[in-house]
């Protein structure tokens, strides 16, 4: 029987090798980067678990069980849906300041007469109401509610006179002739009428600083970005004097609403009207200023 030819040696596939051992800085970075992925799955799912707990007590509030004991603190309300402990006035005083001296820069023909009837009327109505209130808005009665709202209105037709002013002068080829001045005065009416209607939009929603410390109304007539996403802001947070600054600037650049929607018809209409007006503005006073540099 013959031999069966055995094959050579060198011909034979030498052994794949096995996978080398992790060694320890490898396996230490396994072990990092695992526990930080689960950390991160863990932080979502209490966010997420955070963000039903506050929709859920929203329904209940709504649904008008947000006052009982097992509505308030359990289910974990954001502050502009509870009690707080009110809006500073800080914010507010540095408008009013700022109004009151934005008068006094506008040019005498562009000004109510006499000149210092206005800001002095706005400066005693303002230290009226910061007698009332001093430090926290909390306080709610008819008479600083009128105050306040009289206020608005004496800024609001100081800043309504001066825009009818400049627009009637631009339409009759009476505006300065320095394009310069030209762009300061109009520079100055815009951002008053900013500030104007900040305040009209903060005194307004949800009845003003004082009701909406003690959440006197659920239904905002501003949605702000922040209430739509509770998981991401702090639950103490809710809307203060800055925010419809913001609100208020926003809106007369770009002549729409951005990131925050009117809710409420009243707010629609308030936002409709300063968009008009700050349109109006920029254009009569840009295209002069380009008229007198051409």
């Amino acid at each position: 029987m013959p031999d069966v030819p055995q094959a050579d040696q060198a011909d034979q596939e030498p052994p794949v090798p096995g996978p080398a051992p992790a060694t320890e800085a490898e396996l230490l970075a396994y072990e990092y980067d695992h526990g930080h992925a689960h950390d991160a799955d863990e932080e979502r799912e209490r966010a997420a678990h955070a963000a039903m707990k506050v929709r859920l007590a929203r329904l209940e509030l709504l649904a008008g069980l947000g006052h009982t004991s097992a509505g308030t603190a359990a289910h974990h309300l954001p502050a502009w849906l509870r009690r707080t402990r009110g809006e500073t006035r800080v914010g507010v005083v540095i408008a009013v300041l700022a109004v009151i001296g934005l008068q006094w820069a506008i040019p005498v023909n562009l000004a109510f007469q006499p000149r210092w009837l206005l800001p002095v009327v706005s400066g005693l109505l303002f230290v009226l109401l910061s007698i009332g209130n001093p430090k926290r808005i909390t306080r709610e009665s008819k008479p600083l509610r009128l105050a306040a709202l009289l206020l608005a209105l004496v800024l609001s037709f100081t800043v309504a006179w001066s825009v009818v002013l400049l627009v009637w002068r631009l339409a009759h080829g009476q505006g300065p002739p320095n394009a310069g001045q030209l762009l300061l005065d109009g520079g100055i009416i815009w951002l008053t009428n900013v500030i104007v209607f900040a305040l009209w939009y903060w005194e307004f929603d949800r009845g003003g600083p004082a009701a909406r410390a003690v959440a006197r109304k659920p239904h905002p007539d501003f949605l702000f970005s922040q209430m739509t996403a509770p998981e991401l802001v702090d639950r103490d947070w809710e809307p203060g004097f800055v925010d419809y600054l913001y609100l208020s600037f926003t809106n007369a650049t770009a002549f729409s609403p951005t990131d925050t929607l009117p809710m409420s018809r009243w707010a629609k209409l308030a936002m409709m009207f300063q968009s008009a007006i700050s349109l109006i503005t920029v254009a009569l006073v840009v295209s002069r200023a380009v008229n007198i540099f051409t």
